[in-house]
Parts: structure tokens; C-alpha cells; sequence
């Protein structure tokens, strides 16, 4: 068989297995398709999600069922308070038998780490994860310890106005690629969760739900290498440079994006254009992807929040004024 032939098939192959994990999600979890999407698209990145939402909107049980559907291994900390560093990352212990120090890898140590409530924790415990998001290994001791892979940072938060919470910083922040918020249901999509419930669905066992593994970590690299091949034209990687540099000549914002931000915008846009079969992108892909990859990345100035100004009004503005190229 022809090589580029067959690297098409597999293409296809991986296309078609990950558009199955929305169904397979869906067993466990009513709607929320956009979250579903934009955590498969950062695992198509190699990046980091942060999901925003009220208590109860199925964040953490939409983290559990990806995973159960990808055949990864996962784990999840509750961020609390008291929780310390090494609670997350893991720390030496002494072995009296052999009177030496042994290394206790913590929960880090997976492929999909679902960081719940991360905005409750000190600033301290949250920056124990910055290492693991942005070099994908632990550092105890002075011995670097390298983390699977696929490895991805799922951190849930609650909006920042909740008490108790501690606002991430700008430098945290940056290390996630996507924000995604996870709204509350439609009437119909509470009534099937309740109807759900009502017919014996239990949370915690996603098995009996029928989730069942669709794809796997073979899948996810196939479809990787894809992406990595999707074509950028000159003129869309201007048009990600222009909205992005947008953003910081904003007069409702203080900070814009970054360069970071800007690379993370044509990342994701790569894998949206991948997902939807185009092995290119067009401008579409660019817009379909801003929100989420920029929202958390620029900083409203105190003014224009008091006057009801959001980071999503203001992007969204930025990308009907900034000419799309043709």
C-alpha cells in the first residue's frame, strides 16, 4: 500500500474514533458538546483545560467520562485549603528497612489529572502543578521525574465572585490552553438528567452508564501527527498575529495576549480544522477556537467591568473589527 495512502486511513481511522467520544460521553453526560469538544482538542495540543461553572453542572463527571471512553488512566485531587504541594506532585519517604529515602509519586502521576475546585487551594499548592503543565515532569529533591503521556491538567474552578476562592495568576493562567465554561442546562437537558436518575443512573459508575472505551492513546497519536501535518497559509498566520495583537490595543483591557497566546490560538485552531476534515485552515477555524483560547489570557481593565464589559465581548468585538483575509 502507498504510505501517504495509508497514513490517510489511519487519519481517518483517528478522526472517526474520537468524533465517537461525544456519543460515548453522552451516555453519562446530557449536552455540554462544546466542553467535549474543547477537551479533545487540547488533548489533539498536548495542552491543559481549565473548566469554569457553578457546583453541580457535571464538571468532574464530564473529566471521568472522557477518560473511561479513551482507556486512560486518571485520577482526581479535591483542592482544598490544606492541601500541600506534595499532597499533588508526591514527596520521599523513609523506608526503615532499608534505611533509605524511596520516591512516593503522587496523583500528578497520570494521564488525565482532574484538579477539582483548584481555585480553593493557596496560591502555593496551585503553583505545584505549573512543573507538571509545563514541562511534564516533577522536580523532588533535585531529580527531575517525568509524567505519562498523554498527560492533561483537567482543573475545574468556581466563578471567582464564590467565597472562598483564590483567583489563579495571570502566569498560571497562561498555562492553560483552553477556558471553557460549562453552563448550566437547558429546561430539556434537565429534565433528562433528572429522567435519568429517576431510571437508577449513578454517577459513579460509568460502566453500568454503558461507557465504554472508543478510541485509545494509539488513536490520539495517529490523530496528532494529523494535525501536526494541517496545512497554515501565510495569510491565516497573519490573521492570528493581527487579532491577537488586537487585544493588546484594546482601550477595555490592561493585558493582551501574549505570543504564547497567539501560538496557542493556531494550535488549536490546527486541530478544529483537523476535527472537522480539512487538512488546512481557514479563518472559520481561527474564530471558532478564539474565545476559548483567549479568554483567560487578557485582563479587563476595572472601568469597563464595572460597565458590564466581559473578555468575551470584548474578543468577540476585536474579531468582527480585524479584517479576515480571503
Amino acid at each position: 500500500m502507498d504510505p501517504t495512502t495509508d497514513n490517510a486511513a489511519s487519519s481517518g481511522g483517528a478522526r472517526s474514533s474520537l468524533e465517537s467520544l461525544r456519543t460515548e460521553i453522552s451516555k453519562a453526560v446530557v449536552g455540554q458538546d462544546p466542553a467535549v469538544t474543547g477537551l479533545v482538542v487540547a488533548l489533539l495540543c498536548r495542552g491543559h483545560v481549565l473548566l469554569e461553572g457553578v457546583p453541580g453542572v457535571a464538571k468532574t463527571l464530564l473529566v471521568r467520562a472522557l477518560a473511561a471512553s479513551l482507556e486512560l488512566d486518571t485520577k482526581r485531587v479535591q483542592f482544598t485549603p490544606d492541601l500541600m504541594p506534595s499532597d499533588v506532585t508526591g514527596s520521599l519517604v523513609y523506608d526503615a528497612r532499608s534505611t533509605e529515602f524511596s520516591f512516593q509519586p503522587g496523583p500528578v502521576f497520570t494521564n488525565l489529572l482532574l484538579a477539582d475546585e483548584i481555585n480553593r487551594t493557596p496560591p502555593k499548592t496551585q503553583s505545584s502543578l505549573l512543573e507538571a503543565m509545563e514541562e511534564r515532569q516533577v522536580t523532588v529533591d533535585g531529580t527531575p521525574r517525568p509524567l505519562p503521556d498523554p498527560f492533561l491538567v483537567a482543573a475545574t474552578q468556581n466563578p471567582v465572585e464564590y467565597e472562598g476562592t483564590y483567583p489563579l495568576p495571570e502566569a498560571q493562567l497562561d498555562r492553560f490552553l483552553l477556558k471553557l465554561t460549562v453552563p448550566l442546562p437547558s429546561r430539556e437537558d434537565e429534565i433528562n438528567v433528572l429522567k435519568r436518575h429517576a431510571e437508577g443512573f449513578n454517577p459513579r459508575d460509568l460502566s453500568a452508564a454503558g461507557v465504554r472505551p472508543v478510541a485509545g492513546p494509539a488513536d490520539l497519536e495517529a490523530a496528532r501527527a494529523a494535525v501536526a501535518k494541517t496545512t497554515v497559509s501565510p495569510e491565516i498566520t497573519a490573521y492570528v498575529v493581527d487579532v491577537c495583537r488586537a487585544t493588546r490595543e484594546s482601550p477595555s483591557l490592561t493585558l493582551g495576549v501574549s505570543p504564547r497566546g497567539a501560538t496557542a490560538l493556531l494550535s488549536t485552531a490546527r486541530a478544529w480544522a483537523w476535527l472537522t476534515g480539512r487538512d488546512y485552515v481557514i479563518p472559520d477555524d481561527v474564530k471558532a477556537l478564539a474565545l476559548p483560547t483567549l479568554r483567560h489570557r487578557v485582563q479587563l481593565r476595572p472601568e469597563a467591568e464595572m460597565e458590564g464589559v466581559t473578555a468575551d465581548s470584548v474578543i468577540n468585538a476585536i474579531l468582527a473589527h480585524v479584517p479576515v483575509p480571503r
